[in-house]
This record gives structure tokens, sequence and C-alpha cells, in this order.
């Protein structure tokens, strides 16, 4: 092969001309030129290539999977002899490379194939590619070390030594024949050079793992060493495995009256499993820290039930101010369990499950709280919002790495009694996903018949919750699971008026304020009227939280003029002072400017957040007969959409429409807000009958309920929370299902006072009622 040249020329010199020689296949391995090989000649074709090659040349061919390389190797015979084994072998000498030709006739039984020689030329940039090649060749033989005899050896032909290459051990065939059948040197460099770098990442990788098992190995043999010194240390303290077993032992037969036949067999087979494992190995920490999770469980510990229906209701009265038929719904309850437990009475069952329904701030959670109290038992909060795991609910097994006992084992632990109240708050916001259903879970701890033998994953014996007095909160009930729904009692707390807003403010909010910003009864004095500013021209909400923030605002602006001045003390909160601590008041609805134009009404909500008014606006144009819906409307609410339409066309000519199919187009401002529910079919009927008969919608009137095909009035729900909603934005009158009257017993005195209510049984009724009178004209074209 020549040497380095000074032609840019890339092309193979093939000019010599073709001569035949004979054909030796080579099945297992590639020789490449500058090698000296023993071929044994185990095959015919071998043997007769070897007496074929009278001149002492020959060729020799990788075959694989039955196909040759079109690039064979040209050999000199330098000697024949036999092996030690008898078989016929040859010793040769590889030269150079040589295209394969085809094949002709020659002497012996040998296959004749002509071939050309192969002379490769350098160019400018193989110096540049024979030293990359060298530099990563070194690198890769540098990082195998003493583990090979490779080195690499002082070649100046670029050709021969890409073909260093291939005495790389992992190398295999298909490679070996690739790199003899590259005939351009600078490819053949460059692919040498890309084999040789992935080998030395792989190394790499390779040694880095090594490392880090033997950094492993190393760790677990010097704990083990220091294990064994602690043991030896333990020993001589008298502290050893042995007293460790022993103490479990004692602490099961101290629970020997308080667990379960099944629970102590369990919690024997570990201790017995631990004594075995021994308590250095890593299955022992693991048994030792179930072990002290088991004993965590506060078996046997029971507290002492008072009921005083008395000191309850006090309690009651004492932490909240109005909900009374909550109070008195909590008194019922507490009332049968006294009644249950004086007469020994232990009916599975006949516990109900109380679940407080209402919107966020009422006092549901406090509730509980004074349940617990006025049971005398401690209170446990466990919050479901957002739980998508049922191990949450029943623990994981122990199967799993890290496993932990579920949230009411973690409850009874923190209660340290096996009856305490526990609170499962936000009940609604259960989900569920790939990781299974937290509310299926539920189902069992919130069934009485059921929750004498809830099991736990982890622990894997039952538990006996039927003591648990378990009280749930949720802000809507259509989210809560049927099952689930089915298995609890529902008592709504629909929210509070102006004046008992001011009432809890004064007398609940305020005082908690004060002490969390530092500031005694009488650094700030706020009046009545003020307080009652506050809560008509800054909160909206159903409940408290608002007020509490804007309070909490205020009171850190008296908080830093006290600070500043501390002889300022009295601090007095006029109205000026909460505008500039609170800013501008909410803007009040413009009722009378909505319902100005024809086609507007006003309805009645409930939310998660409480009852509320929302604006139905409806108007026509040109085009295909038809009703389009916006607002981020549910399937239900647009079906009653369909409905009010159908009321229209069947019922033109009675209402004084001459021509009712028409393109419409009804919307629900507060789109980003979603909406749901039929009790908006009464409000879409009237906004459409205004729009087509060009009477507006009085603006003083809000109005609520489900339509029927034929115009009948139908009963809904949350009319207590409607109303109060109706009560905060300014609305005199208001129309509702004439069977859902009897409902109006719920409303406090003062808001009923202070509404018109109309009771209806069909549209008609309804239109008369919230339209505004005739007017000699056209109706709407």
């Amino acid at each position: 092969m020549s040497g380095h040249t000074d032609s840019p020329s890339r092309a193979n010199d093939q000019s010599a001309a073709a001569e035949p020689l004979p054909l030796m296949p080579i099945p297992s391995g590639v020789v490449f030129p500058e090698m000296v090989v023993t071929i044994v000649l185990e095959s015919d074709e071998a043997a007769a290539a070897a007496d074929a090659a009278t001149s002492g040349e020959l060729v020799l061919v990788p075959r694989i999977d039955g196909r040759y390389a079109t690039v064979g190797t040209v050999a000199r015979i330098e000697d024949r002899g036999t092996l030690g084994s008898g078989a016929p072998a040859l010793t040769i000498r590889a030269t150079h490379r040589a295209v394969i030709g085809a094949g002709v006739a020659g002497a012996g039984d040998a296959l004749w194939v002509e071939i050309t020689p192969v002379k490769t030329i350098a160019t400018d940039r193989t110096p540049v590619l024979a030293k990359q090649y060298r530099d990563t060749a070194k690198a890769l033989l540098a990082s195998v070390g003493g583990r090979s005899n490779l080195s690499l050896p002082p070649i100046d032909d670029p050709g021969q030594l890409a073909d260093t290459v291939a005495y790389w051990p992992d190398l295999s065939v298909d490679q070996r024949v690739e790199l003899l059948e590259t005939i351009d040197i600078d490819d053949r460099l460059a692919l040498a050079t890309r084999w040789a770098a992935e080998a030395l990442a792989d190394l790499e990788v390779a040694s880095s793992i090594q490392r880090e098992v033997a950094d492993g190995m190393e760790k677990d043999q010097r704990e083990a060493v220091l294990r064994r010194q602690l043991a030896a240390i333990q020993a001589e303290l008298g502290e050893d495995e042995t007293n460790v077993v022993a103490e479990f032992r004692a602490r099961l037969a101290a629970l020997e009256e308080s667990v379960t036949t099944k629970a102590r067999d369990a919690i024997a087979a570990e201790i017995d499993r631990l004594e075995r494992a021994g308590e250095q190995s890593q299955e022992g920490s693991w048994i030792r820290g179930w072990l002290d999770t088991a004993f965590e469980v506060p078996f046997g510990e029971i507290s002492e039930e008072r009921i005083d229906l008395d000191q309850a209701r006090s309690i009651l009265d004492r932490d909240h101010t109005g909900l009374e038929d909550v109070k008195e719904r909590i008194v019922e309850h507490l009332a049968l369990r006294k009644l249950r437990l004086d007469r020994g009475v232990e009916t599975p069952g006949a516990a109900a499950i109380l679940t407080l329904v209402g919107p966020p701030g009422v006092g549901k959670t406090s509730l509980g709280e004074s349940v617990a109290e006025a049971l005398g038992r401690s209170f446990v909060r466990l919050a479901l919002g957002g739980i998508r795991d049922e191990a949450e609910i029943r623990g994981h097994r122990r199967t799993y790495v890290g496993a932990r006992p579920g949230r009411l084992v973690k409850a009874l632990t923190e209660a340290g009694t096996m009856n305490p109240v526990v609170l499962l708050d936000e009940l609604d916001k259960v989900g569920a996903d790939y990781r299974g259903d937290p509310s299926a879970a539920l189902l069992e701890v919130l069934d009485p018949a059921q929750n004498h033998s809830f099991r736990d994953h982890y622990l894997e014996f039952e538990l006996d919750l039927s003591q648990v007095v378990f009280i749930a909160t949720a802000n809507r009930v259509d989210t809560i699971p049927g099952p689930l729904l089915d298995r609890v009692e529902l008592i709504e707390i629909d929210g509070y008026t102006d004046d008992e807003k001011t009432v809890i403010g004064r007398r609940h909010v305020l005082p908690r304020v004060l002490r969390e910003t530092g500031l005694a009864d009488g650094d700030i004095e706020i009046d009545d009227e003020v307080l009652e500013a506050i809560v008509a021209d800054w909160t909206r909400d159903a409940g408290m939280r608002t007020l509490e923030r804007h309070l909490a605002k205020v009171a850190r602006k008296a908080a830093t003029r006290l600070v500043a001045d501390p002889d300022t003390s009295p601090i007095v909160i006029d109205i000026d002072e909460v505008r500039e601590a609170l800013g501008r008041p909410i803007p009040r609805e413009d009722l009378a400017g909505r319902s100005l134009a024809p086609g507007v009404a006003t309805g009645l909500a409930v939310t998660g957040a409480g009852g509320d008014v929302l604006f139905v606006e409806a108007t026509h144009m040109p085009g295909e007969p038809g009703l389009t819906l916006t607002g981020q409307l549910g399937d239900v609410m647009k079906e009653s959409g369909e409905l009010a339409r159908s009321y229209l066309r069947s019922h033109a000519t009675d209402l004084g429409i001459d021509n009712a199919d028409r393109r419409f187009h009804v919307h629900f401002p507060a789109g980003a807000v979603p909406k749901d529910g039929p009790s908006a079919g009464v409000t879409m009927t009237t906004a459409l009958v205004s729009l087509l008969t060009g009477r507006a919608v009085r603006p003083k009137v809000a109005m609520t309920g489900e339509i029927s095909l034929h115009g009948q009035v139908l009963p809904i729900g949350g009319v207590k929370q409607k109303l109060l909603a109706a009560h905060r934005a300014g609305i005199t009158e208001v129309i509702l299902p004439a069977k859902n009257g009897d409902e109006l017993e719920d409303v406090p005195t003062p808001v009923r006072d202070a509404l018109t209510v109309h009771l209806v049984d069909n549209v008609d009724q309804v239109l008369a009622i919230a339209l505004e009178p005739a007017t000699p004209g056209p109706t709407a074209p």
C-alpha cells in the first residue's frame, strides 16, 4: 500500500489487470492484510483451493450466511503441514485487498475467480483522520489497562492503521466484513474511529457501574462490620436483639385483652420473623417498622363519652351564631346516641353518618369540632380534597418500598383513641384515576354495618371503626358518588344573611382577627354601622371568609398605625378608614339597566359558593331557525333551552307572537363559570317571550323553576340559598314553583319579609308577573 501522496484525488486506482486465483472461503472470521494466520483445511473447498494454489497465492474471502464478501484478501502460502490432531493446515501471510470478480475456469476442483488488486490513495484529510483514530484507539487501550494485552503498534500506513481496529475483541464478524469491504481510506479511518469511540463509551459506562457496585459492596461490608460491632456492644450492655424481641413480646402481652385474635396472631408472627431475621438485617428493619406502626394503634384506648344535651347546645350556641336547624339536627343526633347508650342498644347500622353540605366559610369544619367537644372525644380532621389514590385510605401493601398505613390508621394514631370524631373534609372533591377510586374505599368506612372489620392493606389485620364518629363535609351534593351519598345523612347549611354576618363578625370573627394580629380589645373601635357597611358593600359570598379577610386588612392597617404611634390607641375605624384599607366597594348589579331592553331576564342559581344571581340575554337574527346557547352550559341547561323554544313555537298564538321560527341566541354572562341544571327553564322562556313581544322584564323580579313541554313550572332545589342571593342582590320579588312553597319556612324571617314571593304553577302566571304591561305598537320584527 502506498504512503501519503500530494494528489488530491480520492479515486481508487484499480487499473491493474485482473488475474485469476483460487478462492478459499473463510466461514468464521476475516483475514486482513499483514496478518499471518494458520488455516485448518477442514472443508473440501479449502483443501481444493490449497491444492490449486501452485503459485503459492490464493484469495481468502469471508463467507457469512452463505454470501461471499465483495472484497477478499490475497495471501501467500508460507508453509504447509499437519497439526498434532492430524488435520492438514496452512500458514499464510495476507498481503493486500482485492475486489472479487467473475468466476473463471482453472485447474483442479477449486473455485477460480478474477481479482483486481486494490490500491488506496491518501488525501489531504487522511493525516487528520489517522490522528483522530490513533488518539481514540490509545484512549480505548488505556481504559482497558492491564486487563488486555492489546497495544497499538507504530504503523505509518493509514490503511494498515485503520485495519488495527479489527483486533478489538468485541467487534462482530459483520463489522469486520464491513471494514474489509471499505476500500476508501478516509471512509475506513472514519469507520474505525467511530467504532473505537463507541467501544470507549461502553467501557466508561461499564467502569462507572463497576465502581458503583464496588462502592456499594464496600458500604455493605462496612455496615456489616459496624453491625457486628454494635451487636457486640449491645451484648456487653445487655441490650442485644433478644431484649428487643422480648420488649415487643411484652408489649403484645400488655395488649392481650384489647386486640382481636387475628390481630394478635399477626403481630406475634411478625415478632417471630424479626427474631429469625435479626434486627440488624434489612428485612429486620422493615419488620421492626411494621411492628412500631402496629403498636402505635391505640388498641383498647376508649374516650369516655359524656353526652349532656344542654351542654352540647350551649357549646354549639357559643361557637356558632344562627344555623338553628343545623344545631337542632345535631342535638337530635346526640340525643339518639345517648338513648342507645343508656339502654345498651347496639344495633349495627343505626348510627347515621352526618354530612354537612354548604358553601365555603359557613362553619362546617368548626361544627365538627364542636360535636367532638360536646362528646368529650378527640377530634381529627382528614382532608380528602384531591385524593386520587385508594392507598391513601386503605394504605399501601407491604410489597412496596416505603409502604405506609392509610390515613384512617394515622388518624387513630393521632387521636390516641379508638373512638375519636373524624371529620372527612371535602367529601365531594375525592377523585379517581388509574391508581384506584378512593370513594370506593370510603364505602366500607362509612357503612356502619361494615366498618367494624376495616382492613388496612399495610397492617393486614382488621380494625374496628364502629366506635368512630364520622362527620363529613362537602360544598356540593351532585359531585358525591351515588353509593357514597346513600350511606350518609345530609344536613344543608345554606349560608348567612347580612344581619347574621354582622353578628357573627362582631362575636367571633373580629375577636379572632384581633388575637391573630396582636391587638387588644381596646386598641381599635368598630361600630355596628361600619361593620354593616363592610358586610353590605364589600362581601357577596354566602360564608364568612371574605369578611374575615377584610377585617384582617383593617386590623393590619390599625396595627401599623399603633406601632408607629402607640399614643393613638384606641383607633376608631370609620368608613373612610375602611375605604382606605379595602379599596372600592364591590359594585352592585345594575338590575334596572340590564332589564331596560326586552330579552333580558334575571334568574337564580346555586353554585359551590352558595346562591347567586344570573342574567339571561336573548336575541334573534336572520338565518336558519334554531337555538344557540352560550355561557359554558351543561347538557341539562341546554335541554331546558330547547324546551323553552319548543314551548314558544307551540304557544305562539296564545302569546301574541307572529313568527316563532327564527334563529335565536341565548347567552348567560360570566362565561368562565360552568352552569348546569334545569332551574333556568322559566328564565329562558321569559327572556325569549320578552324579546318577541317587546315587553321588558321588570328589573326587580328574579325567577327560578323548571318547565315542562306543556308549560308547567316544576319544583327545584336550593330555595333558601337562592332567596338569600336575591336578597343580597337587591331583588324585591321572586317567582318560585308553587310546589316549593313549603320550603319558605326555612328562609330567615328578615329575608322572607323583605321579599315578595310569587308561587306559580305555569308559565302564563310567570309571564303575567315578570313582564311589563303591554304597550300599543307592533311586536318584535
